[in-house]
């Protein structure tokens, strides 16, 4: 009974599918918002002076701009811009002091000096984060930008909560990419 689950795997994971589901990327992009708001009020605690500097952020994979909402609301003398995939801006609603844009990240991006993302590179296989990476900093270099992730870190030999949060998160990725993964450095 359980291995015959496995054969309709195909039928589960679906590329594309929020771009052709209004209702599931609504849903989708409601559940990651609310995370968005959550880690940002830590992230501004204690990161709040790297963000002084900043004069311009694109948010590579920015949903419906949860983050950059919180980032406005303290530091409105950043211009910044939310980039996701063209029907994830199209159902965003307006934020004020924030620029939607939509595109691929595997494209060029708008132009900032700091590039800015959230849970994004454990959506990917390590060689496509090699090459977002590459790309993004070589975007930045002559803007004398900077590269801000939020990541989450497996810990190989964590015995608690967040352990066990690590490896869940890490189960979701296998689940619902291809190649994505939680990794411990």
């Amino acid at each position: 009974m359980i291995l015959e689950l496995w054969h309709y795997l195909s039928q589960c994971v679906k590329e594309h599918f929020a771009s052709q589901n209004l209702q599931f990327n609504n849903f989708f992009n409601e559940a990651i918002e609310c995370t968005a708001k959550i880690v940002m009020k830590t992230t501004m605690s204690h990161y709040k002076e790297g963000f002084d500097s900043i004069r311009s952020l694109v948010d590579v994979g920015g949903g419906t701009s949860g983050a950059l909402a919180e980032i406005v609301k303290s530091y409105p003398h950043i211009k910044v811009i939310n980039f996701d995939l063209p029907h994830v801006v199209a159902t965003t609603p307006m934020c004020e002091g924030v620029i939607h844009v939509g595109g691929d990240m595997f494209d060029p991006i708008p132009n900032a000096n700091v590039v800015f993302m959230k849970w994004i590179l454990h959506d990917w296989n390590d060689e496509a984060c090699v090459k977002i990476l590459k790309s993004y900093r070589k975007e930045i270099l002559d803007k004398n930008g900077k590269l801000v992730f939020i990541v989450i870190f497996v810990q190989e030999d964590d015995n608690n909560i967040f352990g066990d949060m690590g490896l869940v998160f890490d189960l979701l990725m296998f689940a619902h990419t291809t190649g994505g993964k939680e990794r411990t450095e």
